[in-house]
C-alpha cells in the first residue's frame, strides 16, 4: 500500500459518513495516472497554487483600490482567509479537508481586476453577462495550461462554481467554503475599512457586536464556533438563529456603509472606463490579444474572448495597457 492508498483509507476511517472521500471521487474530464503520494483532492489543491491565476490574485482588488497601506486585503489574502475559515470549519466537522482547501484556493480565480466594480463593468459588456464564479470554473476548465485547463477532478470544479449564486453546493466541503467566504470577506472588509477611516469604531450597529464580538478575532471566532455547533453531527451547515441574525445584520450594514455608499464613486467611474475602452479596443483589434485569446475569439467569439482576456488581468496592467493605448506617451511620464 502507498502513501495515497493509506490516505485515501484513513478518509474512509476518520471522516463523517456525508464528507467527500478522494477514492470515490467523480473523476476528470481526462483520465490521469493516481499519485503515489497525494489523493485527486490534493492534486487539485496543489495545481491550483502552482497556476498562473492564483498568482495574478495579488494584484487584484479586494473592496480598496490601490490602497497605500500595506495591511489591506488584496484578492490573494482574502482566498488564503477563507481557506483558513474553511479548513477549520471541514476539520472540525471531520469532512474532507483537501477537498475544502482546492475549492477556496479557486473560488476566485476568475475574478476581474479592480474587485466586484470590474465585475459589474464586464457583465454589463458581455451580452449573457458575466459572474466571476463561471469566470473561475472557466479559468480552471480552459484557460490555465495554454488552453488546456487544470483538468481538476468534478467536486473541486461543482465547489468553485456554486460558491456563490443560486446554485446550492453539492457538497458539506462546498457548503464550508461558501460559509467561510462571507465570513472572511464580512470581517476582513469591516477590518479594511476601520483601517481606511471610512468607518468609525462606534459606527457598527452595537446590537451586532454584541452578538458577535467586539473585535476582529472575537467576530471570526463567534461565527466558526456557531457554524460547528449547529452543524456537527448533521450533513449539512446552519447557523443558529442568533448569529445567523447578527451575520446578515452585518452584511446588511456593510452594503450601505462601506460597498455601496458612494465614498469610491470617483475611482468606481474612472475604472469603469478603463475596462471599456479595453473592452472596445480589443473587439476592434482582437488580434492584438496574446495568442490563446485569440483562438478562443475563434471558437466562443470575440466578445468572449475579450472579457476573458481582461478577466484575467491584474489591476496594475489594465492600467498600464489603459495608458499605453490612449495616453500619449508624452504625457505617461508624468
Amino acid at each position: 500500500m502507498n502513501i495515497r492508498e493509506r490516505l485515501e483509507q484513513q478518509e474512509f476511517s476518520l471522516l463523517a459518513p456525508w464528507a467527500a472521500h478522494s477514492a470515490e471521487s467523480a473523476g476528470r474530464a481526462v483520465p490521469v495516472s493516481p499519485c503515489d503520494l497525494r489523493t485527486d483532492f490534493q492534486r487539485d489543491r496543489d495545481r491550483i497554487i502552482h497556476c498562473k491565476s492564483f498568482r495574478r490574485l495579488k494584484f487584484k482588488t479586494q473592496v480598496f483600490l490601490s490602497p497605500e497601506g500595506d495591511h489591506y486585503r488584496t484578492r490573494l489574502t482574502h482566498t488564503l482567509e477563507v481557506a483558513q475559515v474553511a479548513r477549520t470549519l471541514a476539520r472540525a466537522l471531520r469532512l474532507n479537508e483537501d477537498l475544502t482547501e482546492a475549492i477556496a484556493l479557486g473560488h476566485d480565480l476568475g475574478h476581474t481586476p479592480y474587485g466586484h466594480i470590474g465585475e459589474r463593468t464586464l457583465n454589463e459588456l458581455l451580452p449573457e453577462g458575466f459572474r466571476h464564479n463561471e469566470q473561475s470554473l472557466r479559468v480552471v476548465d480552459l484557460l490555465e495550461n495554454g488552453g488546456k485547463g487544470l483538468n481538476l477532478t468534478a467536486e473541486v470544479r461543482s465547489g468553485i462554481l456554486r460558491h456563490t449564486g443560486s446554485l446550492p453546493p453539492e457538497t458539506a466541503e462546498a457548503e464550508c467554503v461558501r460559509k467561510a467566504d462571507r465570513i472572511a470577506y464580512l470581517n476582513h472588509d469591516l477590518d479594511d475599512a476601520l483601517r481606511a477611516g471610512i468607518l468609525k469604531p462606534f459606527d457598527p450597529p452595537p446590537d451586532i457586536m454584541k452578538v458577535l464580538g467586539s473585535t476582529h478575532g472575537e467576530r471570526i471566532n463567534t461565527m466558526i464556533t456557531d457554524v460547528v455547533r449547529e452543524s456537527e453531527g448533521r450533513p449539512h451547515l446552519s447557523m443558529s438563529p442568533a448569529v445567523q441574525a447578527a451575520m446578515d445584520g452585518l452584511r446588511e450594514f456593510m452594503f450601505e456603509k462601506v460597498y455601496r455608499n458612494g465614498w469610491r464613486d470617483p475611482e468606481e467611474a474612472r475604472c469603469d472606463y478603463v475596462l471599456r475602452h479595453l473592452f472596445d479596443h480589443y473587439c476592434a483589434h482582437p488580434g492584438e490579444m496574446p495568442e490563446e485569446f485569440v483562438m478562443i475569439g475563434y471558437r466562443d467569439g470575440t466578445e468572449r474572448s475579450v472579457c476573458d482576456f481582461l478577466s484575467c488581468m491584474t489591476d496594475r496592467y489594465a492600467t498600464r495597457k489603459f495608458t499605453e493605448l490612449f495616453v500619449p506617451s508624452s504625457f505617461q511620464a508624468f
